[in-house]
């Protein structure tokens, strides 16, 4: 497994969780901004996950494809509010569901939040 949740999210904006971000006010709120993707497995990943699933613990295939894809939904979330006008963005939330029924190994990520214009304070 790599360790790939020790890297740095390459960030062009603040993101937050929060609903305020210290140390500056809220001038502008632009509206939802999100970034979405559809990520499969893979056939050789799901046949090595779906054994090593028999036994309790963690699976690390599926770990290193759900880190992915959340990484990539947010560097979209980003990339969708600075095409706003956005230089923040809060309440950033992540929701995951399976697409195309369990059998088809496919997944969707969705990371969302509020695009912002912020200044110091």
């Amino acid at each position: 497994m790599t360790d790939s949740a020790d890297l740095p999210i390459p960030e062009a904006i603040p993101c937050t969780t929060a609903f305020e971000i210290p140390g500056h006010v809220v001038d502008q709120h632009l509206g939802l901004t999100w970034g979405v993707l559809v990520r499969s497995v893979g056939f050789t990943k799901g046949i090595t996950s779906s054994f090593r699933a028999l036994k309790a613990g963690e699976v690390p295939q599926y770990t290193d494809v759900v880190d992915s894809a959340r990484r990539d939904a947010l560097q979209r979330l980003i990339t969708h509010a600075q095409s706003m006008g956005a230089n923040a963005v809060i309440g950033v939330r992540f929701d995951s569901s399976d697409v195309g029924g369990g059998d088809a190994g496919l997944s969707e990520i969705l990371a969302y939040g509020t695009a912002v214009i912020i200044r110091p304070i």
